[in-house]
């Protein structure tokens, strides 16, 4: 579904990736793990055509995307939702959903999705009308995924969904992230919680200043001494 072949990204003089390879097959969920300023949201920045990489190819359904736009490559059926959720606090919650729908063929099934986005999410139906920038962190990161879904995705990418959430709420996460996983909708998922994304993950990337350094099974790599040491303690 998704490919990356030998990417390079640059940050003016500074190269911050270095020939990254790797792919997500339809139907996983598929963890890139590694220290922060690793290169992990620089990566999906560039899968979402937000910044550019200076050589190597992206492949997504067929496509090369590495020089389309960001709205080009939503439609395309490849949706990130942001460290932080990144929602319009001054719209409603329904609002910030509709406005995941904007791409052509989602807005012909929005009441659908909709539908789909209140039964992962029943706190956004118990929350639609509220302004959104009320929300908990909880409820934040939940309308920040469903608005994501309101584009019909078939790829899902997210950016540490977990950040600054209480325990008991990152276990929720990890739950709604199986369960959208269990419907078909298949995840790239970049994480700081190693343990729970590896658990959850049926393969998984491990990045170091720039570069792929293991990878594996995610339950694998759970086992690998540079992983137990540096990130299970």
């Amino acid at each position: 579904m998704l490919n990356l072949e030998n990417v390079n990204i640059f940050y003016k003089e500074l190269q911050a990736i270095w020939s990254v390879s790797l792919n997500v097959q339809k139907g996983e969920i598929v963890a890139l793990i590694g220290p922060n300023g690793a290169g992990k949201t620089t990566l999906l920045r560039v899968i979402s055509g937000l910044h550019r990489c200076a050589s190597g190819k992206i492949d997504f359904l067929g496509r090369q995307i590495e020089k389309e736009a960001p709205e080009k490559i939503v439609e395309y059926g490849l949706s990130q939702v942001p460290e932080g959720g990144k929602i319009f606090t001054g719209m409603s919650v329904l609002e910030n959903l509709e406005l995941g729908a904007f791409v052509k063929r989602a807005r012909k099934e929005k009441n659908q999705n909709l539908e789909w986005v209140y039964e992962i999410f029943p706190r956004l139906a118990e929350r639609k009308s509220q302004q959104a920038g009320t929300l908990s962190g909880g409820e934040r990161q939940m309308l920040a995924i469903g608005r994501a879904l309101m584009s019909k995705p078939q790829l899902l990418m997210l950016d540490e969904p977990s950040f600054g959430l209480a325990p008991i709420l990152v276990e929720r996460m990890f739950e709604t992230i199986e369960k959208i996983n269990h419907e078909g909708l298949t995840i790239f998922l970049v994480e700081q919680n190693v343990q729970s994304s590896l658990e959850l993950a049926h393969r998984a990337y491990l990045l170091e200043n720039g570069r792929i350094v293991g990878e594996g099974k995610g339950k694998d790599l759970l086992t690998f001494e540079s992983v137990r040491s540096s990130y299970l303690g």
